[in-house]
């Protein structure tokens, strides 16, 4: 077993190649594993329940960053300069790394890329809600650096620290580029805050926009989430939607205060007794609809990915032909 401290290690009782010993079974291994902070990893035992959660929310973290290349990459050609194009560009390359990670994490535990990308292309998987919104103008793609790629950070962070190693290394990665991200959305939007008053209405109308769907990117209230107990649980998740929900709005108030925009909430004001921000109730009557499909941008999103899939096929066919005609030439015996 792969647990961090030498003596928690020594009490799982488990025998130098990981394997349980007569004193603990395979499921009390695991259990002291993740009560004591370790780490499982691929060849561990596990529970049936414990992997299939797992593949669900990394192929739904997987699905949301290629899917989440669509919104931003509609913009490449259209940005207003050489640099805003690069910096555009560079981003969404890093969506693909990401996805690419994350599938190749959902590999670990079994499961192939290619029956993922099937069920999403199929709507038989989900990905983040925040994706199926348009881009109506360029200030679009500074506030999702903004807001969404925050938003991301603040769910993602810990995951760090997630009990399932595979996904835990790819998130640090992960973490790292979304917080080069949110920079350079800030970064983008005091540019245009600084220009002219069409620019500065077009950034408040960008946040207006985002701001609930940014705060639905959470999930729903935990009242209403069915896998978070077990989630946290296991140490896949650290935190729950509401506490994750919380932070990002306290963190995203003095940086609004700091841009000199305005964000679409009047019940929004600090609770000295919380010490924390008091917020209005999200439209998840909204969230249910787009998560079901009925999004101003879910038709579009399924319906590119899947002509993405099947353009590429050729590209996959090639592949496989030359390694099968690789393998084979290495079979042959030498002259």
């Amino acid at each position: 077993m792969t647990v961090s401290d030498e003596t928690t290690r020594l009490a799982t009782a488990s025998t130098p190649d990981g394997a349980p010993t007569p004193e603990r079974g395979p499921e009390e291994v695991f259990e002291a594993t993740v009560a004591a902070e370790g780490r499982i990893e691929p060849r561990d035992w596990m529970p049936e329940g414990y992997r299939k959660t797992l593949v669900r929310q990394i192929a739904q973290h997987a699905h949301s960053e290629i899917i989440g290349m669509q919104p931003e990459g509609n913009w490449i050609l259209r940005a207003p300069s050489l640099r805003r194009k690069a910096i555009l560009l560079a981003k969404v390359q890093d969506e693909a790394g990401h996805g690419l990670y994350l599938y190749s994490a959902t590999e670990t535990l079994g499961v192939d890329r290619t029956e993922l990308t099937e069920k999403l292309i199929d709507s038989r998987q989900k990905y983040s809600s925040i994706f199926n919104y348009p881009t109506l103008t360029f200030a679009d793609i500074g506030v999702i650096g903004w807001l969404v790629d925050g938003a991301a950070i603040c769910n993602q962070v810990p995951l760090c620290r997630s009990s399932y190693g595979p996904y835990a290394r790819a998130m640090v990665r992960i973490c790292k580029e979304e917080s080069f991200h949110q920079r350079q959305g800030f970064e983008l939007l005091m540019t245009l805050m600084a220009g002219t008053d069409a620019q500065r209405a077009m950034v408040q109308d960008a946040v207006d926009r985002w701001w609930w769907p940014s705060l639905m990117m959470f999930g729903p209230a935990d009242g209403d989430s069915p896998n978070t107990q077990q989630s946290m649980a296991w140490r896949i998740k650290r935190h729950t939607n509401d506490e994750l929900r919380q932070r990002f709005v306290d963190m995203t108030v003095p940086q609004a205060a700091a841009l000199g925009v305005t964000l679409p909430d009047p019940a929004l004001a600090w609770n000295d007794e919380r010490q924390a921000h008091d917020f209005g109730e999200i439209d998840w009557a909204e969230f249910t609809a787009v998560v079901k499909g009925a999004g101003p941008c879910n038709a579009q999103r399924i319906a590119h990915r899947r002509a993405a899939h099947e353009n590429g096929q050729w590209v996959r066919d090639a592949a496989s032909a030359y390694a099968a005609k690789h393998a084979d030439r290495s079979e042959e015996p030498a002259a």
